[in-house]
């Protein structure tokens, strides 16, 4: 069951990124709001977050919010969490996501069996430049470990580092997770490992432990972990409207 404040915490961060303070809707609803430094998504997009069964979007203008508010009418709320779904109502040039967000509190978390194997490194050690350049531009993209102000809690073998995780300082105390794993290192628990480490040292210092995932296998080491999934984030470019023909004269 969705710990309520969990779910309380996690509206807030993502209302104060969207420049919108108070500003998710009861349960069911979506709230439409123009909001042209909103941090849910790129400058100019259209940033979508469904958190406890309501959804807060913010877009970059008043023409934008004209078209999205006609467009989600009648959509449900979970629906803002497909691509595909969104895809069908709105004009889109480009998505980032979806990504599902979980949480986890200090009563929910569930440590990694074995969390001594982690050692600490800082987080700008050359080793974990070694292990992003392994694990290729995509997935070290998408893990963004240069970007850990925390430190790091790796695995090594062979003396090389093959796993890492900290976690990235965000608004209202929140811990952003990052986990990198060698891409032959996989499917033995290491991810678990470091992140069980990460989240620990983040619950001690007070911090929110956001993960926030877009392949099932990082969802599944998050649920592993006791986090609670209670919401996405998807990112839309609105496709650019095409101008008004003019009539020769």
């Amino acid at each position: 069951m969705t710990t309520h404040p969990l779910l309380r915490e996690a509206r807030s961060l993502w209302e104060e990124l969207a420049r919108a303070p108070r500003s998710f809707p009861p349960a069911g609803e979506v709230n439409v709001i123009v909001s042209p430094q909103s941090e849910l998504c790129p400058s100019g997009w259209v940033g979508m977050v469904t958190l406890g069964g309501s959804a807060l979007v913010t877009v970059p203008d008043g023409s934008a919010a004209a078209t999205v508010r006609a467009a989600l009418t009648g959509l449900p709320v979970e629906a803002l969490g497909d691509a595909a779904a969104v895809r069908g109502v709105l004009p889109v040039a480009g998505v980032l996501g979806p990504a599902a967000l979980s949480y986890a509190s200090p009563a929910g978390f569930r440590p990694a069996a074995a969390p001594s194997r982690a050692e600490r490194l800082p987080g700008d050690h050359p080793a974990l430049r070694a292990l992003e350049a392994a694990s290729g531009q995509d997935d070290s993209g998408e893990a963004s470990l240069d970007a850990i102000t925390s430190p790091a809690f790796v695995v090594r073998e062979d003396g090389r580092v093959v796993a890492a995780a900290g976690y990235r300082a965000w608004p209202r105390r929140t811990a952003h997770l990052s986990v990198l794993t060698a891409p032959e290192a996989r499917g033995r628990g290491l991810a678990r490992t470091t992140a069980s480490a990460a989240v620990a040292h983040a619950l001690a210092a007070g911090l929110l432990p956001q993960w926030r995932a877009r392949i099932p296998a990082s969802r599944r080491v998050a649920a592993a972990l006791g986090f609670e999934e209670l919401g996405a984030q998807l990112s839309l470019e609105l496709t650019a409207p095409r101008p008004s023909a003019t009539l020769l004269r």
